[in-house]
């Protein structure tokens, strides 16, 4: 049986920036743009979430939920060389890491180093190496799968550690919200409620058929999941050819400016991947989604490799200004991919370990 740990770090950002100055601490501190810009909230502290603030949220709402809010520039050199601390420590227990973002990972501990032999003492460990060298603090999930696990590590934030073995996972799963699911996001947990589906349970009602006619190919995951199986694999070395993000609003986009402040947000969730894999790319492409579900890419090819939020967004933008000029309808979904990788850089060739 596998041991699965997924670690979050606890507003990792803010907290970094609260360790290294210590007059951050204990007020509510925002990592992002200037409170009256149109860029958005990297990460919050815990004291900034009592008021609603919130990871992508515009800053201007950010300074309006919370006028007494201090806001600092993010500091990604200071947040790598954390994680590559950070990484060290995974090494220390076992070398099959997947990390999903500068703080965010899964370990696969089946085998571990140590010979510890308990998922649960290993999170227990490097949550207290990371609390004691680091001065930050990281909530774990541990389970026998990742879906699980990373579930598990959102449950008792900050500073959580949750254990869900075999025999709580199909009971744990039919309590668990739809929104909770992984890749349901906001349109398609509205979907699922239209229908009746709030909870696992209803969604272990449906045969499979059903699920896949509803959802598509997705439907065949929650089908499994919801009966805790989910087999794949922690991945420590994937081969990308491209890395995208995209988003689908919930209500159609008409104005080209909510276009431009949706796709900033999308760029900065990108270059942080990008950056977290030590990746450049040269190709940024553009995916716009009509309200008609009409599809259309732009893709532009730059004279060198980046992975700078800045040079993303303006290839980026320019593209959609060209797109709204020629084609201006309303739009229901934005993504920006980025491929072209450079590969002089041996590091680039695979994901990097955080």
């Amino acid at each position: 049986m596998r041991k699965i740990i997924h670690i979050d770090m606890d507003a990792f950002y803010a907290s970094v920036e609260q360790r290294d100055f210590p007059e951050y601490r204990g007020i509510p501190l925002v990592v992002g743009g200037p409170p009256n810009s149109r860029g958005v909230v990297a990460t919050g502290s815990y004291e900034a979430r009592k008021y609603g603030i919130r990871s992508a949220m515009p800053c201007s709402k950010a300074a309006r939920l919370c006028p007494d809010a201090v806001f600092v520039p993010p500091r990604f050199d200071a947040y790598k060389a954390v994680s590559a601390k950070i990484r060290e420590i995974f090494r220390r227990y076992t070398d099959v890491i997947e990390p999903l973002s500068l703080d965010e990972a899964y370990l696969d501990v089946t085998t571990d180093k140590q010979s510890i032999g308990s998922a649960l003492e290993i999170a227990r460990r490097i949550k207290e190496a990371i609390r004691s060298e680091l001065h930050l603090t990281a909530s774990a999930g541990v389970s026998v799968n990742k879906f699980v696990a990373k579930i598990a590590s959102d449950m008792q934030k900050p500073d959580g550690l949750t254990f869900i073995g075999p025999s709580r996972i199909e009971r744990f799963m039919e309590s668990l919200p739809v929104e909770k699911f992984f890749g349901v996001g906001k349109v398609t947990a509205a979907k699922m409620k239209q229908l009746q589906l709030f909870t696992g349970a209803d969604l272990k009602r449906l045969p499979e058929a059903d699920l896949v006619r509803f959802f598509g190919k997705s439907g065949r995951f929650y089908y499994r999941i919801v009966r805790g199986i989910d087999d794949r694999p922690v991945q420590p070395d994937r081969e990308l050819k491209s890395i995208a993000v995209e988003d689908t609003f919930s209500e159609d986009l008409y104005l080209l400016p909510t276009m431009e402040a949706e796709l900033e947000k999308i760029a900065i969730k990108l270059a942080g991947r990008m950056q977290t894999r030590k990746l450049k790319g040269r190709t940024v492409t553009l995916k716009v989604r009509f309200a008609d579900f009409k599809l259309i890419t732009r893709s532009h090819s730059l004279p060198y490799y980046t992975d700078a939020i800045d040079e993303i967004l303006s290839t980026a933008r320019n593209s959609l200004q060209s797109v709204m000029t020629s084609d201006p309808m309303p739009v229901r979904l934005l993504g920006i991919s980025v491929s072209n990788f450079d590969r002089a850089n041996p590091e680039a060739n695979q994901l990097s370990l955080f």
